[in-house]
């Protein structure tokens, strides 16, 4: 799988301290994916080795059965993802999921994704013709130097207010993502997809699209939503509305 063109894209973030007590993450990774989430980047740092491992196994086959991409942060748990390749999608696939995304999909059929913490390089042993990279990044020097790197995908953050990092930022605004967003890609051929996540949720997911970011990231408003089938719908809806608006 390319992201080199992808358009779109409605990525849930995990975060399992926000979610209610009656669930589990994984039923909030399955519930998110039910509402259409093109991917899931499973964060999670601070659980044991073999804890995240576990943990990252049971996305991946969610994401398997539902067409999506799995995003991990950074380190990859190598012993429990001997081969990075996803089986074929299983069951039902909401083909709606893709349609609103442009060049998902090319030959090399990637679907497992690293992200890297800001100031990461690129692991030197790393498959990147298996798993494709990328970048949290806060500023214009760290959009720089994740397209000089070639990274496939940057999350953009924070582009507004964040209940679950209050005092993160300050947040960039539509006018900041615009401005650092149409100055990588002025200065570089092939830049990353950006991904705008910090605060965003239904009511602003479009905005984001609009100010020029590829798609949205997405923790607080799933992970805590009481029905988080219907608040990803929600916010997978307001990407694909600001995207036909600018087409």
């Amino acid at each position: 799988m390319s992201l080199a063109k992808a358009a779109g894209l409605a990525i849930a973030v995990t975060d399992r301290s926000q979610v209610p007590g009656d669930r589990t993450l994984l039923d909030v990774v399955r519930a998110v994916l039910e509402g259409g989430a093109h991917g899931v980047l499973v964060r999670e740092r601070d659980l044991a080795d073999e804890e995240r491992a576990a943990l990252v196994t049971g996305v991946r086959r969610l994401c398997a059965e539902h067409d999506a991409l799995l995003l991990v942060a950074s380190p990859l748990p190598h012993p429990h993802l001997p081969h990075p390749h996803l089986p074929p999608p299983q069951g039902r696939c909401d083909r709606s999921r893709s349609a609103s995304v442009d060049h998902i999909e090319s030959g090399e059929g990637r679907r497992l994704g690293l992200h890297l913490r800001r100031h990461e390089g690129v692991p030197a042993d790393l498959d990147r013709v298996a798993t494709f990279v990328g970048r949290s990044c806060h500023d214009l020097a760290e959009l720089r130097r994740a397209a000089d790197d070639g990274l496939d995908h940057v999350t953009l953050s924070p582009v507004a207010a964040s209940v679950s990092k209050p005092g993160h930022g300050p947040a960039l605004g539509p006018a900041g993502l615009r401005r650092l967003a149409s100055t990588v890609r002025r200065e570089h051929p092939t830049p990353p997809v950006i991904l705008a996540l910090g605060g965003v949720d239904a009511a602003n997911a479009g905005h984001w699209i609009a100010a020029g970011a590829d798609g949205v990231a997405v923790m607080g408003a799933v992970m805590r939503a009481a029905d988080p089938t219907a608040a990803m719908r929600a916010v997978v809806d307001s990407v694909r509305t600001a995207r036909a608006g600018a087409s």
